[in-house]
């Protein structure tokens, strides 16, 4: 496999054979333009934070319409997935309003998209969501290796082809197979999900036999990350790209990485590969240019690709006013009271020790199963909810994602185990005073505003609640937890079992916590699973604080980095580098 280094906006031209004498050749012009990673992110408002949103569909919108324009409407503009959730917007409709019409679908049809892929978080969303927004939208929603177990064909269209000019455009679309490992089979129950790179090698041929189209693109809700989970080929955008011959263009998503390269395949070809991150912040804009003969043949083609930063264009008005109603509905919903917080809570202290912000998760997941022990993350990196009134949206700050509760069969060693493996991900082993407590990246990530100097996800930092233990840096992976008893003062024991509330992410192997750290195959974990929730985590810590009425979140100080000598001081440093401001 041979990668050219990363080069954003040069042209990438495949020269074909000449024209004969006479033959008079015009120029055809496409603009291709994705989006990725939306997440619900549809108006310039985040309904979380009540605050104005980067990016959105909306100022997409008005990229979108300056392109038609300019290009006499020779535009193709497609998704790549994730795109039902992350905000109030699509929760309300994925969940509470289920007989109006999705306003995700008819987001995409107000802006005439040609095509849609789905991702792991519109999977998520459960089957009846799913087909509901895919149903009511009025382009093909693609997904070439989602496969339907009664009919062995593809639940959704595999690909899309799109005419300008006589220039043939097919887009095949395709999820990453890593579901299973994240999310419960009732969400997705009749469905699997293939090998990205085995499909790819099916459906070229029959596209081109088919077709016979003048430009192929791969849109992959994958990414392009070396990680491989529990040996799914999670993110495997790049492989597919170098090792499929056919593709002239991969499209990638759902790592939110930002990319503007080149590769070159197996074949010796060039494949350009972008991916515009999320939340239409940007925006990947490919220009494709064509030589067409009289006869309509293409003779020669060349695509010119960048990142176009949306935030630079004010959003879209018209939109805006045909989506006021459902503007004024997502407002009330967020708007809604469900009870009253005593103080102010932050997840920032979180990567320190113990925080009220996950220690108040703790509590309701212990409190909501009878559970021995809760295990909890912060899954947004920097949330705050303030003292006073909590509203609905403050619970989308609260939990972030619509993770269903678990509560898992555990013995005492695999908790250990999973432990040692969360703050292996976690933390620095210090060697003085001076070292860092974090595990930080050398370098940050282009593009990645959110954990950029972590080196892993902060979602995957597991604490827990329960027990009683220590948490030592300076001894080496898999040395560093010490437990000395539960909670309540009783001897902690490695042979006996306990049960364990998790979110469903979690309990479905995801971050690889139970996998590769307690050591329980992938396909043992469903027997492990004792009692699940049958709606969505928020929901159910949403009606536990509408009975409780007033939370007083609290430090359980149940943990501890030892030696504190070192930990106290080293925390203090490093929470100015993950928080500067």
């Amino acid at each position: 496999m041979k990668f050219l280094n990363k080069i954003a906006g040069l042209s990438i031209a495949v020269c074909m054979a000449g024209m004969p004498a006479g033959t008079e050749a015009k120029e055809v012009k496409i603009k291709l333009l994705q989006t990725s990673d939306i997440h619900g992110n549809y108006f310039p408002t985040n309904f979380i934070t009540r605050q104005p949103a980067k990016g959105s569909l909306a100022r997409v919108s008005s990229v979108v319409k300056e392109m038609r324009d300019a290009y006499d409407g020779n535009v193709i503009l497609i998704d790549n997935g994730d795109f039902l959730q992350g905000q109030p917007t699509v929760y309300y409709y994925n969940y509470m309003d289920t007989e109006a019409p999705h306003v995700a679908s008819q987001v995409l049809n107000f802006m005439h998209f040609d095509a849609g892929n789905v991702g792991n978080h519109d999977v998520e969303t459960g089957r009846s969501v799913l087909d509901r927004w895919a149903s009511q939208c009025d382009m093909p929603i693609l997904g070439a290796n989602i496969i339907d177990t009664a009919t062995g064909q593809p639940h959704f269209q595999p690909y899309k082809v799109v005419e300008h000019d006589g220039v043939k455009v097919a887009i095949l679309g395709m999820i990453t197979p890593a579901i299973p490992a994240w999310l419960p089979e009732s969400l997705w129950q009749g469905l699997r999900f293939d090998d990205m790179e085995a499909t790819a090698r099916k459906w070229v041929p029959i596209i081109k036999e088919r077709e016979n189209p003048d430009v192929i693109v791969g849109m992959f809700h994958a990414g392009q990350a070396a990680y491989d989970l529990a040996n799914t080929r999670e993110n495997a955008s790049l492989e597919v790209a170098t090792r499929v011959p056919g593709f002239d263009i991969v499209l990638m998503g759902h790592d939110h990485r930002r990319a503007d390269m080149k590769v070159v395949n197996v074949e010796g070809d060039t494949v350009l590969v972008m991916n515009p991150a999320n939340n239409g912040v940007m925006l990947t804009d490919i220009t494709m240019t064509f030589d067409v003969d009289d006869n309509g043949r293409v003779k020669s083609k060349s695509f010119d690709g960048k990142l176009t930063a949306t935030d630079d264009y004010a959003p879209d008005q018209e939109m805006i006013e045909a989506f006021a109603p459902q503007i004024r509905t997502i407002t009330e919903f967020v708007d809604g009271r469900i009870g009253t917080m005593n103080e102010s809570i932050t997840t920032r202290d979180a990567y320190f020790g113990p925080s009220k912000f996950v220690d108040l998760i703790h509590e309701l997941q212990l409190g909501l199963t009878g559970a021995d022990i809760s295990f909890a993350a912060p899954l947004s990196y920097d949330a705050t909810i303030a003292e006073g009134p909590i509203m609905m949206n403050d619970m989308f700050n609260l939990y972030k994602y619509e993770n269903m509760l678990y509560v898992m069969e555990l013995t005492g060693q695999e908790i250990k185990d999973y432990l040692e493996y969360a703050y292996s991900i976690w933390t620095n082993r210090m060697q003085s005073a001076d070292d860092h407590l974090l595990l930080f990246k050398e370098q940050p990530t282009e593009g990645d505003e959110s954990r950029s100097t972590l080196r892993y996800p902060s979602y995957n930092f597991d604490s827990a609640a329960g027990i009683i233990y220590e948490v030592d840096v300076t001894k080496p992976d898999g040395e560093k937890v010490s437990i000395k008893s539960m909670a309540d003062g009783s001897p902690f024991d490695p042979a006996r079992t306990y049960r364990v509330a998790l979110n469903s992410y979690r309990g479905n192997g995801g971050g690889e916590l139970l996998t590769k750290g307690a050591g329980i195959p992938q396909d043992k974990l469903p027997q492990r699973i004792v009692y699940s929730t049958d709606r969505d985590l928020r929901y159910y810590l949403t009606d536990y604080i509408k009975k409780l009425g007033t939370l007083h979140p609290r430090k359980l100080n149940q943990w501890k980095f030892v030696p504190e000598d070192w930990t106290e001081k080293a925390a203090a440093r490093d929470y100015r580098i993950l928080f500067p401001d």
